[in-house]
């Protein structure tokens, strides 16, 4: 089975893998989805979470809810996301893709970069040295939808195809 496998040319494994577009399609939505859930979420808890003091249950408390918020949804749904579109992508054809998919990918990389700067800001509430401010998660809190409305007019609307 395995020598089976090895014999597959690159193109019936395209064409193999192209079966299942719809699938794969469906679970990077899913995982986007879950992922811009928890980038909208994890600033707004930020923002309260500037207003507990350090040590306390409130700081405690929201210390576990940012930490299972980033470990068990935010990154496994960044992944997901990054899988599931590169093996769109791939079916699509990369040749394929216009100017529209380069500002969409450009918006996702800043998320991804939106992500990781909320990962190192949680790090900072854990160790007591947060110097922003919760009027500085405010106005962070509005980046993710301003990126995620980008990207969504690039895949459906395709202006610059």
């Amino acid at each position: 089975m395995l020598t089976a496998f090895h014999r597959l040319s690159l193109q019936d494994l395209i064409i193999s893998m192209a079966q299942y577009y719809l699938w794969f399609k469906a679970f990077h939505v899913a995982a986007v989805i879950c992922w811009m859930a928890a980038l909208f979420y994890l600033p707004r808890l930020y923002v309260y979470h500037t207003k507990a003091n350090p040590g306390s249950e409130l700081d405690k408390t929201l210390q576990v809810m940012e930490y299972r918020l980033l470990k068990i949804i935010m990154n496994p749904a960044m992944i997901a996301s990054y899988v599931f579109g590169f093996i769109n992508a791939y079916i699509y054809g990369f040749v394929a893709l216009g100017v529209w998919f380069h500002i969409k990918f450009a918006a996702v990389l800043a998320l991804t970069l939106l992500h990781a700067f909320l990962a190192n800001a949680r790090k900072k509430f854990v160790n007591g040295t947060n110097t922003r401010s919760d009027k500085f998660y405010r106005v962070l809190n509005e980046l993710p939808p301003l990126l995620m409305l980008v990207a969504v007019i690039m895949v459906i609307v395709k202006p610059f195809e």
